[in-house]
């Protein structure tokens, strides 16, 4: 049998609450979102690439962000030593490339736990926590790492919606 995306059951956007629930919840939301614009297909409908020459699939979106979580929440925020998980942290591209790799299963079960992971990271930590930056070089604050990824999740969601499309013709929030 053919493993396809899972579906999911996406929670609605906060409309309410303390900033920090808001901001959660918010993230929460897009990460579902992806999930989403994925749910159904096969590896092989994910790898579809959008149009020459970009990179772009919803495979390789889903293993950027799992990067993105984890180099944002664990290694920036909380210091650890982490490497990429889809080459070499160098290869800006990488998340992007030899799609084949890794089955999309085992994709999704990383993305998934670099959520996780990235909760647990921040748990805990007051909004106005600062934490110097490995690639930026100044400080940031844990309020700017919560805009920052809802912001990438946004971007990135704008581009599985075309991707989606493009594969089978779903369209939607």
């Amino acid at each position: 049998m053919t493993w396809t995306a899972p579906s999911i059951d996406r929670s609605d956007e906060p409309a309410l609450g303390t900033e920090r629930e808001s901001l959660q919840g918010w993230l929460d939301y897009h990460r579902q979102t992806l999930l989403l614009k994925c749910a159904g297909l096969t590896h092989e409908q994910l790898a579809q690439r959008s149009a020459e020459p970009s990179e772009l699939s919803l495979i390789g979106i889903v293993r950027h962000m799992a990067d993105v979580e984890r180099w944002w929440f664990r290694t920036n925020l909380r210091g650890e030593d982490l490497q990429g998980f889809f080459g070499p942290d160098d290869n800006l591209e990488g998340d992007f490339a030899d799609l084949d790799s890794l089955p999309a299963e085992e994709v999704f079960a990383v993305f998934e736990r670099e959520c996780l992971d990235a909760d647990a990271a921040a748990y805990g930590i007051e909004l106005e926590q600062t934490f110097r930056s490995r690639g930026r070089g100044t400080e940031l604050d844990l309020r700017w790492l919560y805009l920052h990824m809802i912001e990438e999740y946004a971007r990135h969601n704008g581009h599985a919606d075309i991707l989606r499309e493009r594969i089978d013709g779903v369209t939607g929030d």
